[in-house]
């Protein structure tokens, strides 16, 4: 699979969604996370990360123009001992309590399909990160409708294994922007990951289409300690 540009990627697309990176610096040593949020209602847009024990969620900026929290006030990332879940919607809960009882990541997302939100059907797109003993692996898992029609959901994981240097995976929740908005199609695309956190952040931030970004949130998590440091830039401050 031939490694694209990120920056470029994200410049050339104006409404990629929400959007999940994970993979290794290029020194081999931190497990790396990026997660993005973008909107285009008014609705969507007022929203900011703020940290939460571990991990983050999401919460109205302006708290009086809050209308439908449903889809868009959950917790995108959540650790659970070794694991850091990531994901775009409350699914984060449903891996942290299935996987917290044995089951796998595939396996917890089973009871869960893409967002209800006619015509759009935004797919929930999750990762897990297994970082423990100086080794690393990670999945991500894509639930959409099929081709819009919502009577079946296809369900799709992608695992990586010892996961390599300088190298990680990206998807993201729409193909392009539109009306209806169309599903994500094909396997997480294979990206750079660069070792200093700052300027990653800095360069997905200024990447992103200026008038739907939201908020960014990275992490770097050292493989040997599980250790990690975190950014977190909102649009609305």
């Amino acid at each position: 699979m031939e490694m694209i540009a990120l920056d470029k990627e994200l410049k050339e697309n104006s409404y990629p969604g929400r959007g999940i990176i994970i993979g290794r610096s290029a020194d081999g040593t931190k497990a790396v996370t990026a997660y993005f949020i973008m909107g285009r209602s008014e609705n969507s847009r007022n929203r900011v990360f703020v940290e939460d024990g571990e991990g983050i969620r999401t919460q109205a900026f302006d708290p009086s123009k809050l209308v439908d929290p449903s889809l868009i006030i959950y917790a995108p990332v959540r650790v659970l001992g070794n694991k850091t879940i990531v994901t775009n919607g409350d699914q984060t809960d449903t891996i942290y309590e299935g996987m917290d009882h044995q089951l796998t990541f595939e396996q917890s997302l089973r009871s869960r399909e893409f967002e209800p939100d006619a015509p759009n059907y935004t797919p929930r797109i999750s990762g897990i990160m297994h970082v423990e003993n100086g080794s690393y692996s990670y999945a991500m898992s894509i639930l959409k409708s099929n081709n819009g029609d919502p009577s079946s959901c296809n369900r799709y994981t992608f695992a990586y294994q010892n996961a390599k240097a300088g190298e990680g995976h990206f998807i993201h929740t729409y193909k392009c922007d539109g009306n209806p908005l169309p599903s994500f199609e094909g396997e997480p695309k294979l990206v750079q990951i660069p070792d200093n956190m700052d300027e990653f952040a800095d360069m997905l931030w200024e990447s992103l289409n200026e008038d739907n970004k939201v908020s960014l949130f990275v992490r770097y998590i050292d493989i040997e300690t599980g250790k990690y440091e975190s950014k977190i830039i909102n649009k609305n401050h």
